[in-house]
C-alpha cells in the first residue's frame, strides 16, 4: 500500500470517527497532516517507510471501529455509534476475576 492511500484512509477514518466535532476533526487532520508532511522527503527505499504506512493502516483501522463520540444530553449521554464501529460480546468480561489465555500467555483482569 501506498503512503498516499494510507494518508487517503487515515483522513477518511478520522472523518467517521469526529464527525459533528469540528474541533477534534481539525486537530487530528493537522496532526495527520503534520505526521505525514515529516516523511515527505524520505527516500522510496527507506527502510522506515513500511512500517509506519502499516502503523497508519491500523490507526485508521482502530478509528474506524473502536472511537466513539458521546455527548451529554441532560443527565444521559449520547453516543454516535454508526456503522463501522465494533460490537463485541464482552465474553471475556463475563468471566469475572478467572485468568484468561490472551496470545499464549495467561493474563488476569488487573493485570
Amino acid at each position: 500500500m501506498s503512503a498516499l492511500h494510507a494518508y487517503r484512509h487515515l483522513m477518511r477514518a478520522a472523518r467517521v470517527a469526529f464527525d459533528g466535532d469540528a474541533r477534534t476533526l481539525t486537530a487530528a487532520y493537522e496532526s495527520i497532516s503534520r505526521g505525514f508532511r515529516e516523511n515527505q522527503n524520505l527516500p522510496a527505499n527507506d527502510p522506515t517507510i513500511a512500517p509506519a504506512i502499516a502503523h497508519a493502516e491500523e490507526v485508521a483501522s482502530f478509528l474506524r471501529s473502536n472511537v466513539v463520540q458521546g455527548r451529554k444530553d441532560g443527565e444521559t449521554y449520547k453516543l454516535r455509534i454508526h456503522k463501522d464501529t465494533e460490537r463485541g460480546d464482552n465474553d471475556t468480561i463475563k468471566l469475572g476475576n478467572q485468568n484468561i489465555k490472551i496470545g499464549g500467555e495467561h493474563k488476569c483482569c488487573s493485570a
